[in-house]
């Protein structure tokens, strides 16, 4: 009986499977472990964490490291990705033309349009005017009430007003008759006077519907189809909000522009394609079909994909001791995103939702690095130390452990920094690595809600959302009611919170819980359901889905409660059976390559002996 240890350095984790293999190559599984690997993957670096995993594993089977006949390890090429953001459109107020923001109490409800006037000025207008009264700053609420209701009582139509302080409630409930009133806009004293403007507030619960509206605003202002045309990014910008202002000036105007954000060149085995950014993912993706088999990819300098794809290449260049200029792009992966961006020129921090494109890179490198890992880990055990196969053939022997699984059976690695994919038919295996996996999708949801959080936007990922509906129960994101037996925590009281293994932690953000879901979803879907079924078609037989029988789903974003769904649904149609992998029967999606190791091992021991 040998006793040897499996190990799968991987970007994120390292994984061990001890197992003893007895005559004939048959294998018996003791144990598994798993810790966080140490260094980048396929460096000397990774020594400490090989050699922590498999004294655990060891542990866990009763033995020792002076038991074990050899350490198998995968052929881990160095893996480096990286994510850039390019924001390609940009809205520009000119001349102070709108006001749109969602403070936390506006007051009254309606829409309201008249002339701009100051508060202090209000005395000067006569009856039947229709003014929209602007209350600046150092004015107490009282005092704004007052001089409303005068003016009011004298036949001023006053139809709305805009607040500096946070008064708008305050005021409204002094009123004599009901107004909308928007606060908390900061610059307050560069809103035009004279003016025509119009004011929404929206009841609560619900969000503007005319000034959200090109053809509102048209009918309010009177606008022409040009003037409505140029009008669009406004009434776009204010969509979802609960109250706004917008004031129309001679020479204001609201451009909606595209920032020039450089070209990709992408260079495959027999041509090459540059395209612009700003086109979106959609152009950059068919580009790279085009190009296919990819050999090398590059960006504009002074950009923030060119400047990603050159760190990419640096980090590279240092692990390996290669040139820079070696260094080979092997895959990209564009998305179309939305980024929350200041409104430039407006007067309250208005955010727009801002079209971007998110690109992932990945690099690879010879398997050169490997073997002075292997020299370490001799060192460092005292064992002999062996470099197995290919990390994607291993997986798939390591899946084929699975219960219910059969030959031509394809796998998914979703990792952190890629995607892998790899067919075994009756013949050789076929693989692929992908760039784009869990990290773009926190850097997506973590940019499009405006969380400014990576570690919270990566649990938002991970885990369910609910919303405290009291301070003993919330309102599961499927509907259903979970109660508690002591109170919840109070920052957590009427908010959306996630549901994580350290408990529950409330979301810092308006939006409410179907527009996180929606956001999470659209992540995960845009990243692993485009790259799984694009790595599916790269090694399908003949690029036909409909060849593959089965598909398993491995790797640590296997764990999560709805991609392996997602996934399973995009791939139903075309009679595949997927699911998520259950290594050995006891791992789940853990530990394939290891396993695949020691079986492959064991494989080539039966084939000595019988020789």
């Amino acid at each position: 009986m040998a006793l040897v240890a499996g190990v799968d350095i991987g970007n994120s984790t390292t994984e061990a499977c001890v197992a003893e293999i007895g005559p004939g190559g048959r294998v018996e599984y003791l144990s598994g472990a798993l810790t966080p690997t140490s260094g980048v993957k396929g460096t000397a670096d990774n020594v400490p964490g090989v050699v922590e995993v498999v004294r655990r594993a060891l542990k866990e089977a009763g033995r020792g490291v002076r038991d074990l006949s050899a350490v198998l390890v995968n052929e881990a090429t160095p893996v480096i990705s990286g994510l850039a953001m390019e924001t390609i459109t940009e809205t520009i107020v000119t001349e102070s033309t709108m006001i749109g923001h969602n403070p936390d109490t506006p007051g009254g409800a309606g829409l309201g349009a008249g002339t701009t006037v100051a508060f202090g000025s209000l005395t000067e207008c006569g009856p039947g005017d229709e003014v929209i009264c602007v209350v600046g700053s150092g004015v107490d609420f009282e005092d704004a009430a007052d001089g409303i209701n005068a003016a009011l009582a004298r036949g001023v139509e006053v139809t709305g007003a805009i607040v500096h302080a946070d008064d708008a409630t305050l005021i409204t409930n002094r009123l004599t008759k009901p107004i909308p009133v928007v606060d908390e806009v900061t610059l307050v004293e560069k809103v035009p006077l004279g003016m025509a403007a119009a004011v929404e507030v929206a009841e609560p619960g619900r969000t503007i519907r005319t000034l959200s509206n090109s053809y509102g605003i048209a009918t309010v202002f009177g606008l022409d189809a040009e003037q409505t045309r140029m009008i669009a990014p406004v009434a776009r910008a204010l969509v979802g909000n609960r109250s706004a202002v917008v004031v129309r000036t001679p020479s204001g105007d609201v451009t909606d522009r595209r920032i020039p954000a450089g070209s990709l060149t992408l260079v495959g085995e027999h041509n090459k394609r540059s395209v612009g950014i700003e086109a979106g993912a959609g152009e950059i993706m068919a580009a790279l079909r085009r190009v296919r088999p990819l050999t090398d990819a590059s960006g504009e300098a002074g950009t923030h994909v060119g400047g990603m794809l050159a760190r990419v290449r640096d980090t590279m260049s240092e692990l390996t001791g290669t040139s820079a200029e070696a260094v080979r792009i092997q895959d990209v992966l564009a998305v179309d995103t939305f980024v929350p961006q200041e409104v430039t020129g407006a007067l309250a921090g208005e955010f727009a939702l801002e079209n971007a494109v998110a690109l992932a890179a990945m690099v690879r490198t010879s398997r050169g690095p490997m073997r002075l890992l292997a020299e370490r880990l001799r060192e460092a055990l005292g064992v002999e130390v062996l470099i197995g196969g290919v990390e994607a053939d291993m997986a798939v022997l390591g899946a084929l452990t699975t219960p219910g699984t059969g030959r031509p059976v394809a796998i998914l690695d979703l990792g952190g920094g890629s995607t892998d994919a790899a067919v075994a038919g009756d013949g050789a295996v076929r693989s692929v690595h992908l760039a784009g996996a869990g990290d773009l999708v926190t850097k997506l949801i973590d940019s499009e809600l405006g969380l400014d959080n990576r570690e919270l936007a990566e649990d938002i990922k991970k885990y369910p959302l609910a919303k405290a509906e009291s301070f003993f129960h919330v309102r599961m994101e499927d509907g259903t009611a979970r109660f508690f037996d002591q109170p919840l925590p109070a920052e957590a009281f009427a908010r959306v919170v996630v549901l994580s293994d350290d408990g529950m932690r409330p979301v810092p953000t308006r939006h409410n819980l179907e527009k996180i879901r929606q956001v999470r979803r659209a992540a995960k879907h845009k990243v692993f359901v485009v790259n799984a079924l694009r790595a599916l078609e790269q090694v399908a037989p003949g690029g036909n889905l409909r060849q593959i029988g089965f598909v398993v789903v491995l790797g640590g974003s296997a764990l999560d409660f709805e991609i392996p769904d997602l996934i399973a649904e995009a791939v139903a149609g075309m009679g595949i059976v997927c699911g998520t992998g259950n290594v050995r029967g006891t791992e789940g999606p853990r530990n394939a390559v290891a396993t695949g190791l020691v079986a492959s091992h064991a494989l080539d021991l039966s084939l000595e002996s019988a020789g």
